[in-house]
Parts: C-alpha cells; structure tokens; sequence
C-alpha cells in the first residue's frame, strides 16, 4: 500500500464526522437491556448499593457516548442525558406491557421470561423504544445503530422514527418492515413478513408522512403488505395474510386475500399436466 493512498485515506478519516462506533452503542444498549431486565444480566446484584452504581456507570457512558457524537452541535447533553434517565421507568413500564402482549397473543408461551429471554419481537421493540428516544432528541444515527443491530439479530426492521403506541405484539417477526413515518396505535398484533412501507421512494418526499396509520386493536397477519402516508386501518380490523393494501379501510374490517379463479385454474391444470407426465 503506498504513501499517497495512505495520505488520500488519512485526510478521510480526518475530515469524517464525529461519532462513537456501532460496537460501542451496541454495547451500552446491551448494558443497558441487562440493567432493565435481570434476564439480560450478567450481575448478580447483592444489594440495591449495586444496582446504583451500575445506574450511575451507565449514565455517564451515555453521556460520554452522547459527547462523541457531532450530529446535535448544539444539543446540552448533561440535560438530554438526565431526560433519557428520567424516561427510563416509563419505557420500562411501556415495554412490560409489550412482554405481555406478546405472552398474552402466543399459545406457545410459557411464561413472561421466556418471552423476554428469547422472543426476537421482544429484543426488537425494546431496542426501537430507547431509540425513539434518541431519535426524538436528534441522534438520528445513534438511534439507527441501535434498531439496525436488532434488525441483524432478529430480521425485524422498525425505523426508530416511527410511532407506536402501548400493548405491542410482534408475533415471530422475521421479515417485517416498519417505516419511518408509521403510527400504530395501542392493542396491535403484526404477524411475520408484514411490510408498513411507502407508495414512494423519492427523496423529496423524505420530510412527508409516507407509510400507514393502524388504529387500535387491529391484527396483520403474515405476509400483508400496506403502502401510503394517507392508508389508514381502522380499529378492530383483520387484515389477512398476502393481502396488499394501498388505500384506507373502515373500523372492524376484515380483509382478505382471494386468489384470481383464473390463477387457480392454472394451477389445477399445471398439477394436471405433472399428473399425466
């Protein structure tokens, strides 16, 4: 490798924004995940002396983490640090909720640690909930970190900007998209393989709503597919599995998706010919 290059790839890395590693993010998230939930631990706490001080070990990582980061120059970062500590309980409290949404809407659960211990809709949702929080405060790509490892570990992508409300059940996951501007409301159950995307990919439409609204106490089975900023699911609907939506449906709607006959006649006959081979 020769000098110019090195000094072309030097002046690069000087010239690069400020910003802390994925590895590190990554690893104060799991931290963190281990502080909230004694299933993630790898801590035996003998007292509540402890627990405090890993609290305050971990307020100044994030903190530190915070001061490395040059997307938010202006950003007072002891204030958003003390406000991210502040939230804690109550994104606790919103993400036993979900632990029981999830044992709530799966016969196959067992008990509520095995949801938190081994359930990827689990590890997805709380990763997404803390970086909501970043994201709203203008770490946009340290939020990204976050939800694009859990997105690694378990297939689910949810874009930390999207909104989503409390009771959320991610059932299996593998597969499901959620975009940036979504907004799902309280009581929502969504299948593996669903995808809450955009009509268009146009980057002038970046700063527009561009992905669905799902009202209350609606279900998405596997594999349905729902576009647009103006596509709204009412309350209590069912949308079921493979159904494509790129308009509005009503409250209590159940939607479902029929096959053209003609697609099923080809089939039949298509099975037929193998027959007679």
């Amino acid at each position: 490798m020769d000098k110019t290059y090195l000094q072309k790839l030097f002046e690069e890395h000087r010239r690069s924004a400020s910003c802390p590693s994925p590895v590190l993010v990554v690893a104060f998230f799991n931290r963190l995940l281990g502080f909230l939930f004694p299933e993630f631990s790898n801590i035996r706490f003998q007292s509540v002396r402890e627990l405090e001080q890993l609290s305050e070990e971990l307020k100044l990582e994030f903190c530190q983490i915070l001061r490395k980061c040059s997307e938010c120059p202006n950003a007072n970062v002891e204030e958003v640090t003390r406000e991210f500590w502040d939230a804690i309980p109550g994104i606790r409290e919103t993400l036993e909720l979900d632990v029981m949404a999830i044992y709530d809407g799966d016969p196959a659960a067992k008990t509520r640690t095995e949801v938190v211990r081994t359930y990827p809709g689990f590890y997805a949702v709380t990763s997404y909930r803390i970086a909501h929080f970043l994201h709203g405060k203008g770490y946009k790509l340290l939020a990204r970190m976050i939800t694009e490892n859990a997105h690694s570990h378990t297939g689910i992508d949810i874009h930390p900007g999207a909104r989503i409300g409390r009771h959320f059940c991610i059932d299996h996951g593998t597969g499901m998209v959620i975009g940036e501007t979504t907004e799902i409301h309280d009581h929502v159950k969504i299948y593996q393989g669903v995808t809450l995307g955009a009509l268009s990919v146009r980057k002038e439409d970046a700063a527009i709503k561009r992905h669905p609204t799902i009202e209350e106490y609606v279900v998405i089975y596997a594999g349905a597919t729902i576009l647009g900023g103006d596509t709204v699911i009412g309350r209590h609907s069912i949308i079921g599995g493979s159904v494509w939506l790129t308009s509005s449906v009503p409250a209590w709607s159940r939607i479902t998706y029929i096959a053209h006959q003609e697609s099923r006649k080809v089939t039949r006959d298509s099975h037929h010919n193998m027959d007679q081979n």
